[in-house]
């Protein structure tokens, strides 16, 4: 019977039923169903028998929904799912939220990442991928790799271009020169190579020049085509007026270098005809009117003696032919400067010695005052740097070596090779050195007739 005195007990028992669980509970429930069948129920254990039954209901409901929901998560592969109720579930649905879609998958299943596609279709071989990243060498072959070069623009091109030429003007070798250029990636301004070089070659010497035609026929077939070739010598002729302000004779060498190239196959034969009529520009006419009367010139085979004399490029006869006539030029003339400027175009400073062995054998081989403006040349000469003292010596040098042959046609040589040394030294032209080194005949004097020829000592 229950009591207020063992009311709180109950509570507290019936609680600890709640709480317990089914394997604590399934042994009484035997006991009291026994005790119900044989009627012996006290009022006390009728109270605990009905809160064991409300409490057993309830673990019974709280263990099938718990069944029920992870059943209905776990996905066909056998991986948990997410509550569709939550955030996360709601991304992952499938189903169309305009509310207008059929509830099928995306792509009809064949989409998504991990999906082979849909079902019963059948692929074709494709190739391999030499840039997929599981591409095998082994397995697939030889790889060949191919480097890309990007497209010069006029900058990069004036800045590579410009150190190959320069350095071209050194070595001469228009092969190399190709070589480099192939390397590069002109696209469509292959014609401002040629455009850049014969600009270099205005401000230049005649040396650069000749090379410069060279350098257009090595590269022709190779780096440019004649169309190339046309349209720089085109695009040179409308900035003549450009040109002019660093080159004053541009007009003129840019019609030389024009006719050389119609003479060497460079440029085609019809380049002039197409400009008959059609130039405005004086300086332009003035060019075009240099190569046409260059190329109506009989000079033998093609203009290759359109830049003079070409540095240590030309032969050593030819050089010697040039200083021959720069010496006789100069005893009819007598003008100091302009044989100074025609020994600066000859552009060979190490056979300026030739030069000086020329006048000094001029000088034993002609008479009247020859001597003195040969002092006066090989001064000037001498003090403007032109005539190195290495030079200089080597010429005397190589005059007293030959001595004892040009006495055979010049008797008096020694004498004449001695005054001429000493008004050279005199005027500071040798030094005295040198003047000691002057080879002298000495006298012959014989006693009397009748000493047979006996040398006084």
């Amino acid at each position: 019977m229950i009591t207020e005195g063992n009311r709180k007990d109950v509570s507290l028992w019936v609680r600890g039923l709640y709480l317990a669980g089914p394997e604590d509970i399934d042994e009484d429930d035997e006991d009291l169903n026994d005790g119900e069948v044989n009627g012996n129920w006290t009022p006390q254990e009728k109270v605990l028998h009905e809160a064991r039954i409300k409490a057993k209901a309830k673990r019974r409901l709280r263990r099938n929904s718990s069944r029920d929901s992870t059943r209905e998560s776990v996905s066909e592969s056998g991986e948990p799912g997410t509550d569709p109720n939550s955030p996360k579930g709601k991304l992952n649905d499938r189903k169309s939220r305009s509310g207008k879609g059929r509830g099928l998958p995306k792509k009809g299943g064949a989409g998504g990442k991990g999906v082979w596609g849909a079902a019963g279709v059948i692929y074709d071989y494709e190739e391999p991928d030499a840039r997929d990243p599981n591409y095998d060498d082994a397995v697939q072959g030889d790889t060949v790799y191919e480097t890309m070069v990007p497209e010069l623009d006029e900058n990069a091109l004036q800045k590579t271009v410009t150190p190959i030429v320069k350095e071209y003007f050194e070595h001469g070798d228009g092969n190399e020169v190709a070589a480099l250029l192939q390397e590069l990636n002109l696209g469509k301004r292959k014609h401002e190579v040629p455009s850049l070089a014969v600009s270099l070659a205005l401000e230049g010497k005649a040396s650069h020049r000749e090379l410069t035609s060279r350098l257009l026929s090595d590269l022709l077939g190779k780096v440019l085509t004649a169309e190339d070739v046309a349209k720089a010598f085109d695009r040179m002729l409308k900035d003549l007026p450009d040109l002019i302000l660093d080159t004053p004779e541009a007009p003129q060498v840019l019609g030389q270098f024009i006719a050389r190239a119609v003479a060497d196959d460079v440029l085609p034969p019809n380049f002039l005809d197409s400009y008959k009529g059609k130039v405005d520009c004086d300086h332009a006419r003035a060019a075009l009117d240099r190569a046409v009367i260059l190329l109506s010139m009989k000079r033998g085979v093609g203009l290759d003696n359109v830049w003079g004399v070409g540095g240590g490029l030309r032969p050593v006869k030819h050089l010697i032919r040039e200083m021959n006539l720069l010496l006789k030029e100069f005893l009819l003339s007598g003008e100091l400067a302009e044989a100074e400027h025609c020994l600066r175009d000859l552009e060979v400073p190490h056979f300026h010695h030739e030069l000086v062995y020329e006048a000094v054998v001029m000088v034993l081989e002609s008479t009247g005052n020859t001597a003195v403006k040969m002092v006066k040349l090989l001064k000037v000469l001498w003090e403007s740097g032109l005539i190195t003292l290495d030079q200089m010596n080597r010429g005397f040098q190589r005059v007293f070596a030959e001595l004892p042959d040009i006495n055979l046609d010049v008797p008096l040589a020694h004498t004449i090779l001695e005054k001429f040394v000493d008004l050279c030294f005199q005027e500071a032209v040798i030094t005295k050195q040198l003047r000691d080194s002057c080879p002298s005949r000495g006298r012959k004097r014989f006693v009397s007739e009748g000493d047979g020829g006996r040398v006084k000592e």
